[in-house]
């Protein structure tokens, strides 16, 4: 899940490296220009090379140098976490090419150049952690995580050619678990971490990836409200370890909680498009579309691996 944390980082810090660009143009800030303009493609440019580097400089500092190096590489890790490592892959390619579009088309780039930058952008940058990923005795590289990626840059690129608008988004939710087995729960801090944000973005277990659907753009003579999404969401639960529910506490001293069963969730959910929501107001604009990665809490349906079917007032 480290992937998710940079490159939600990388995001964040092109968006404010590409305001030096402003005073370059007369045009306002979040105003999009209808041709290039030279400073901001020189601005967003500059920034993405040197946030690029930087970011791989930390990666490589504070997350493989704790690790044994070793040659080159490949594994095969298709078969973990029930899948729910591949799906955040998705979900962040996605969400870094989509945005990293929206900054392209800032720079007033031709619309195809918009989105083929966006989408080569998110699918490189995650590319070169897998290369590095390829270079440790912990991890490899693995063509089952290249191929989510490639999934989530497509999801972009596909609508955005196809029907100039993302019908169909990608989104996140997450609702805290709770440990109240000491075994467990020291478990979960291991591999989770302990604070909150270790949590959202680690705990496969409280997590939850949503294909958010916009019906009124599939059904254009409805009288449906732009905003009305429906969802269809992907989660999990019982998980303790990649394969199976067995680890090592001590050496020579396994943990079995195998009885604890891995199950598959799938959800049906409403959800809002917040982009869809009428404002005048550009930042308000720019603030909805960067929170519409967030699936809105709303009642759902709920249909497990296991058999078990049950309905949620309310669903994080």
């Amino acid at each position: 899940m480290r992937l998710q944390v940079v490159s939600i980082h990388l995001t964040l810090t092109l968006l404010y490296s590409s305001v030096s660009a402003q005073e370059a143009s007369r045009l306002g800030f979040f105003e999009r220009p209808d041709t290039t303009v030279p400073a901001r493609m020189l601005a967003l440019s500059a920034g993405t090379v040197a946030v690029s580097a930087g970011s791989m400089l930390v990666l490589n500092e504070y997350w493989y140098k704790g690790f044994p190096r070793r040659q080159f590489h490949f594994y095969n890790d298709a078969g973990e976490w029930l899948q729910m490592d591949k799906a955040g892959h998705v979900f962040t390619t996605y969400f870094f090419a989509k945005y990293s579009r929206e900054l392209w088309r800032w720079t007033g780039l031709p619309r195809k150049k918009q989105i083929w930058y966006g989408g080569l952008s998110g699918l490189a940058y995650q590319s070169v952690i897998e290369v590095l990923d390829g270079g440790s005795t912990k991890w490899g590289f693995s063509w089952s995580d290249m191929a989510a990626n490639t999934l989530g840059a497509a999801a972009m690129v596909s609508q955005e050619l196809l029907w100039n608008e993302q019908r169909v988004q990608l989104k996140f939710s997450w609702s805290p678990n709770r440990y109240p087995d000491p075994v467990l729960q020291r478990r979960a801090n291991d591999i989770y971490g302990v604070n909150l944000l270790e949590r959202m973005l680690k705990d496969y277990n409280g997590q939850t990836y949503w294909a958010s659907v916009n019906l009124s753009r599939f059904f254009p003579g409805s009288r449906l409200p732009e905003w009305l999404n429906i969802s269809f969401g992907y989660g999990a639960d019982g998980l303790y370890d990649a394969y199976e529910n067995v680890w090592d506490v001590a050496e020579g001293h396994p943990a079995d909680y195998s009885h604890i069963r891995r199950v598959r969730q799938f959800y049906l959910s409403a959800d809002i498009d917040l982009t869809r929501i009428p404002t005048r107001r550009k930042g308000i604009k720019v603030l909805l579309q960067a929170l519409n990665m967030i699936k809105i809490p709303a009642p759902a349906l709920e249909l497990t691996s296991a058999g078990r079917f049950r309905a949620h007032a309310i669903q994080f």
